[in-house]
């Protein structure tokens, strides 16, 4: 059963915050790179400072005239009104993409000349020469479209004062010529003439550069800046960056002048453009209105009209009456309809009478029938129906009814006769109506027609008068305010952001390729990194040594390492204080070979015997004994030779060695069954020989990741001491001690940090020792570190 840590309440694991000033001191060890970057940043920036032309912004300004603020429009207002022209002022965005455009540039660079540069070529870098600064010109005979699509580069050198050499792109010499004459070229003939600017010393070399025109335009155009210097106003400013002054103000005023003649000859030819056109519809739209007239003049005639309004409301009254009739006669005859079936169904009935018939014969027979019927009813109240009366009335009234029927048969007749006419008539009337409409609409047509031509005629009238007022003063479109001018201060380079930029590139380069390594850096340093993974207690952190010795610690010496391996050796004392054996088995494992459990084991048993104890050192790593090799000694009898002859005693293998006043039990020959020999029950025995003999025991065992020999043999300890090699273990590796600590497979197992380099601050970060921090060691006791000359600072 694993015992109790002592140490286990001191090494809490606790979330603290990230620890801004251990990664400055991380960085900090490295501050001789971050100086060297610096003073190398600030060197390249002085280098490129000194060595970069100047660069200057040249600007000009300009007023985009409104041309509805002046007293006369230009051509295009003429048909302004018809929207023609998208509004009556200028949109002055439109005015800078015309500033912008490729073409306005191309024949800027024409007038001035500027396919062609000249370049003086200096020890370290060219300077161009611009205008009255150029010793020579180059003037071509004809320069056609072959010309300046030309892209070439020759050089001029003076061999004398009327003499110079031509060379090509490459410096090979193509021939000697006078200033002056004429030289034959693939892009035409041209002379080299001296302007008498400058003298042409001899041997100095100009550099000819002939760029196409679409190119240097295109170059200019893309370093030009043209925007609104305030809003709503009509101001637009034009920048542009230049290593020559005189050069830059040039292009701007000459881009300026171009574009005020761009928009003069477009005015110009605006205004002829729209007087020809004027003329023109003028002459077709007189024919126009001509047989407009003339077919208002035949409408009439073929349709037999004077005034369409006045015949239509005759023709609506007429109908009107017509449709009287026709109701007043179908009233008529369904009167008629209604006598006739009362008179065929009431023989002795009196019959209706006051009907609204418009038979007056009718009518009075119903008048004389009903009066016979009234007496013949007041007759027979007072006789019999055989009377003679009687019957005369009965005749009577016989033939009135058959005569009334008659009547209304033959009024039924004329009735509808009357209707038939007048149902014609209402149809003619009717269609009549209906092509007034077509004949309204057909006029109207004609009549739009005409007031359109002639509204259009009158119109262009105006517009031709308006046209030759505005073609009598042409004005250009932009207003110089500012001519250009170059500023008296750079804009580039700027010094001080220069050496800003190369002071942080300085630093941050060297930090950038510091935090990539450690980034990619995947090695144990510092306590920080194991404690991040393993929750075992670090008792010891063990300084790294520049010493070709393996035995470190002496009686007298107060190193660092020293006084880590006497700290090492106090810290176990501690964990071992819970235990009441009086002696200590102590075994020194790592993951993998290299990591130094051979020189600990060494170096521990000389200090734990610097404190009056007696020690036995035994190398149980058997399968890669470095016992001879680090302690200088022959060992002819090891632990091999006890575990497998049982005729060897123990005290046969043990010996003494006096540099460290410790016994040593070294390993022995390499066993072919190193695990075996081990499991055979004879270690048992030398470790209850060790406890029975010496105060503390301590076994070199094999690495934990490469062989099983250690577990087997953990059970014999009282502690595990752990080593980990700084810079050297895979922090991947770190599980298997962690997988150890908390499987509890090795008892009372602890952590020593080996091979701390404390140079770099990864010293004593587990429980406050201070090394590195300004006190500790070298504060009293100890070596103090002779600080290094200034020269040597960069210097490991």
């Amino acid at each position: 059963m694993q015992n109790e840590n002592p140490l286990n309440y001191v090494f809490i694991d606790e979330e603290k915050p990230v620890q801004y000033r251990e990664i400055f001191e991380k960085y900090s060890y490295y501050w001789k790179w971050f100086a060297l970057g610096i003073m190398l940043a600030l060197a390249t920036a002085f280098v490129y400072l000194r060595y970069t032309p100047l660069e200057y912004t040249v600007t000009s300004t300009i007023l985009i005239e409104d041309e509805t603020s002046g007293s006369l429009p230009s051509e295009l207002s003429a048909f302004e009104d018809l929207g023609l022209t998208g509004g009556t002022k200028k949109k002055v965005e439109t005015e800078i993409g015309l500033l912008k455009s490729r073409t306005l540039m191309e024949r800027a660079v024409k007038a001035l000349g500027i396919t062609t540069t000249y370049t003086s070529k200096g020890r370290v870098r060219e300077m161009e020469l611009y205008k009255y600064t150029t010793p020579i010109n180059i003037v071509f005979t004809l320069k056609d479209s072959l010309f300046y699509n030309v892209d070439t580069v020759f050089t001029v050198k003076a061999i004398s004062k009327t003499d110079f050499i031509l060379k090509n792109r490459d410096g090979v010499e193509e021939g000697k010529h006078s200033f002056g004459d004429a030289i034959l070229t693939p892009f035409g003939t041209m002379s080299v003439i001296l302007t008498g600017n400058k003298v042409l010393e001899i041997g100095d070399d100009i550099m000819v550069s002939i760029k196409p025109l679409k190119k240097v335009a295109m170059e200019l155009s893309n370093n030009l800046k043209v925007e609104l210097k305030f809003k709503n106003t009509g101001l637009i400013a034009l920048s542009t960056n230049t290593i020559i002054k005189q050069k830059g103000e040039d292009v701007l005023n000459e881009l300026v002048r171009q574009y005020n003649q761009d928009a003069i000859e477009g005015k110009s030819l605006i205004g002829r453009n729209t007087e020809t056109f004027i003329n023109d519809r003028m002459r077709v739209i007189q024919e126009d209105l001509f047989n407009a007239d003339k077919g208002i003049e035949q409408f009439k005639t073929s349709n037999k009209l004077t005034d369409i309004t006045s015949e239509a409301t005759l023709t609506l009254e007429s109908n009107s009456e017509i449709e009287k009739t026709i109701l007043n006669l179908n009233t008529q005859i369904k009167l008629a309809n209604y006598v006739i079936d009362y008179v065929a169904k009431n023989s002795k009935e009196l019959i209706p009478a006051n009907l609204g018939l418009s038979d007056e014969t009718v009518n009075l027979n119903t008048q004389r029938y009903n009066e016979l019927v009234l007496e013949r009813a007041r007759i027979l109240k007072g006789s019999k129906s055989e009377h003679p009366i009687i019957i005369n009335l009965d005749d009577q009234l016989s033939q009135l009814r058959r005569s009334i029927t008659e009547s209304l048969a033959n009024f039924k007749s004329s009735l509808q006769i009357s209707l038939r006419d007048a149902i014609k008539e209402e149809e003619k009337m009717s269609s009549k109506i209906t092509s007034v409409p077509k004949q309204e609409r057909e006029f109207r047509d004609i009549q739009r027609q005409q007031q359109i031509i002639e509204t259009l005629y009158l119109y262009l009238l105006q517009k031709r008068e308006e046209n030759a007022i505005a073609l009598a003063i042409t004005a250009p479109n932009a207003k110089v305010i500012d001519r250009a001018d170059a500023g008296s201060i750079p804009v580039s380079p700027k010094k001080t952001i220069v050496y800003l930029v190369a002071l942080l590139l300085g630093g941050l380069v060297p930090f950038t390729i510091l935090y990539i390594v450690f980034l990619f850096d995947n090695k144990v340093h510092t306590s920080k990194d194991v404690e991040a993974v393993v929750k075992a207690p670090i008792i010891g952190e063990i300084a790294h040594s520049k010493s070709d010795d393996k035995m470190i610690v002496s009686a007298n010496d107060m190193d660092t390492i020293s006084e880590s391996f006497r700290m090492l050796r106090t810290n176990i004392y501690f964990m071992l204080s819970g235990t009441k054996t009086r002696s200590h088995t102590l075994f020194i494992t790592s993951t993998m070979g290299g990591e130094g459990k051979t020189f600990i084991s060494l170096n521990l048993a000389r200090a734990i015997a610097l404190s009056s104890k007696k020690v036995l050192l035994i190398g149980a790593d058997i399968r890669k004994p470095k016992f001879n090799e680090y302690m200088g000694i022959t060992i002819n009898q090891g632990l091999t030779h006890f575990l497998a002859d049982d005729s060897i005693n123990i005290t046969d293998v043990i010996q003494y060695y006096p540099e460290g006043d410790f016994d040593v039990l070294g390993s022995g020959i390499v066993p072919p069954n190193p695990s075996e020999l081990l499991m055979n029950g004879r270690f048992e025995e030398v470790i209850a020989y060790g406890k029975a003999n010496y105060d503390f025991v301590i076994a070199d065992t094999a690495p934990i990741k490469m062989v099983t020999d250690t577990l087997l043999l953990s059970q014999y300890a009282d502690l595990c001491l752990y080593a980990i090699r700084a810079d050297v273990l895979d922090k991947r590796l770190l599980e298997i001690p962690e997988k150890m600590y908390s499987e509890k497979r090795l008892p009372n197992m602890a952590i020593a940090l080996n091979d701390i380099n404390i140079e770099k601050g990864g010293y004593g970060y587990g429980y406050g020792y201070g090394y590195g921090y300004g006190y500790g060691y070298g504060y009293g006791y100890g070596k103090e570190h002779q600080k290094k000359a200034w020269w040597k600072l960069f210097k490991k």
